[in-house]
């Protein structure tokens, strides 16, 4: 039930906010429209009006060229255009004729903006309330060669009966363009939420959703967030039950072997075997809690490592002293080759890192074989990098196991491990290291029966 909810809000809260941008939008447009039509209408007064005076200039009709003082008023009147209203105005600013109006009753304007721009440049415009009529007019005046000024004026009114005419027109657009917006929201809003919808409770049908090409991506990043939850999840149910596994064995053994001691019925050498056998067991698990440790430590998120220069040369050759006595003990010769190189790395990890890759060689190795340790340079695609080279001839991995090998408790031959004493955790353990260093990856060659190299290499 408040899942449902949520996907009603959801979709309810996407469907206002298209409805809000659809509103916002078509008000803008209006807005943009009837200013656009505003300036137009006013291009085209201003240029009627321009037209009526080039024509009034050019007919002569009143004799202002050769005679300003003998204005034909009455003509004028006549031939004036309905709409407009025309005046005359001498050198001195005094309205000389004025159509609509009695000039005795005009003032001075020479400071009218029109009037002050055409004696000027030529001509002027303006746009203003009229002293004399108080109403909104557009003003258009012309200098004339006499020192005249013939200045013609057209009531803004007209103009906005015009406009208040387009009006309707304009309503009903904006009912029209906002259902139009209305019922595509709703279309919208479905097609962007239902895959998302079907996402979450259809994860492994994934592939078959279709969406819009814009939200491929998202879709994309939930299925392999998806992939990486329920890998996380896998590998952690895997890895308590590898776990559970793993402690289960020694414990059980030494269980086994101290409640015969304890119950009397082991006595003198058989005593003795079994405390061995249990202190074998013990070992092995405090060996296998430690890295169990080890390899959480380093699956945190957060880590404490500090990056100094690291001699990969001399660390080999340390950890080939620490594990002589493994080594003799499996019959297994261990050489190290290479010179000095030094890398940018955390110190206790590449300790961990060369002696579990030794180790493991050793472990899972012939009696009379032998592990070849190097560390040199080589050049990839035209960048340097320091390589630590661990090779053995020892039993190999096949192909299929190849891929596998640095997984957690994985083992190539279960049987061996027991008998060696290995965790499963020493590669897994390699892996992470590698992980935490952003300049080094794996390689790994190897044939079932032949042996195995690995190499770690650092990018310099």
């Amino acid at each position: 039930m408040a899942l449902l909810k949520r996907k009603l809000y959801m979709k309810k809260r996407i469907n206002i906010q298209y409805m809000v941008l659809a509103f916002v939008t078509i008000v803008a447009a209006v807005g943009i429209s009837s200013l656009v039509f505003y300036n137009i209408l006013k291009q085209e007064v201003l240029g009627d009006m321009r037209n009526y005076v080039d024509i009034f200039i050019g007919a002569d009709a009143w004799g202002m060229v050769s005679d300003p003082d003998d204005i034909n008023e009455q003509k004028v009147i006549e031939s004036y255009d309905g709409n407009l209203r025309v005046t005359f105005i001498n050198s001195e600013g005094y309205a000389v004729v004025d159509n609509l109006v009695e000039i005795s009753d005009m003032e001075n304007h020479n400071e009218r903006p029109e009037v002050v721009e055409a004696r000027k440049n030529g001509h002027g415009s303006d746009i203003r309330k009229s002293e004399t009529l108080q109403k909104n007019s557009f003003y258009y005046a012309v200098a004339l060669d006499n020192g005249y000024v013939l200045r013609v004026s057209r009531e803004v009114s007209s103009m906005t009966s015009i406009m208040l005419s387009a009006l309707p027109v304009v309503i009903l657009l904006c009912i029209v363009l906002f259902i139009i917006s209305l019922v595509s929201s709703h279309f919208l809003t479905k097609s962007i939420v239902e895959p998302i919808e079907f996402l979450a409770d259809n994860m492994d049908a994934s592939d078959s959703i279709k969406v819009y090409k814009e939200l491929v991506p998202f879709v994309n990043t939930i299925k392999r967030q998806h992939e990486d939850i329920m890998r996380n999840a896998n590998m952690r149910q895997e890895f308590t039950a590898n776990v559970s596994h793993e402690l289960k064995t020694p414990l059980t053994s030494i269980s086994g072997y101290s409640e015969l001691i304890e119950s009397g019925m082991a006595s003198g050498d058989d005593a003795k075997r079994f405390a061995g056998e249990i202190h074998k067991s013990s070992q092995r698990l405090l060996t296998l809690i430690n890295d169990i440790i080890r390899i959480s430590e380093l699956d945190a998120s957060s880590s404490d490592e500090t990056f100094e220069s690291v001699n990969l040369y001399e660390i080999a050759r340390s950890t080939v002293q620490m594990l002589e006595l493994s080594a003799q003990k499996n019959g297994v010769i261990v050489n190290v080759t290479g010179r000095d190189l030094s890398i940018m790395a955390d110190r206790q990890m590449i300790d961990e890192l060369i002696y579990n890759l030794c180790d493991n060689a050793i472990r899972y190795n012939n009696p009379g074989g032998k592990v070849d340790i190097s560390v040199y340079e080589r050049v990839d695609e035209g960048k340097k990098a320091v390589v630590v080279e661990v090779a053995d001839n020892g039993i190999g991995i096949s192909k299929e196991n190849q891929q596998r090998i640095f997984e957690r408790f994985y083992r190539v031959d279960k049987s061996r491990s027991k008998l060696t004493g290995g965790t499963g955790l020493g590669l897994a353990i390699v892996k992470h290291i590698v992980a935490k260093h952003d300049n080094a990856h794996i390689e790994l060659e190897s044939e079932l029966g032949v042996g195995t190299t690995i190499r770690v290499v650092f990018e310099q």
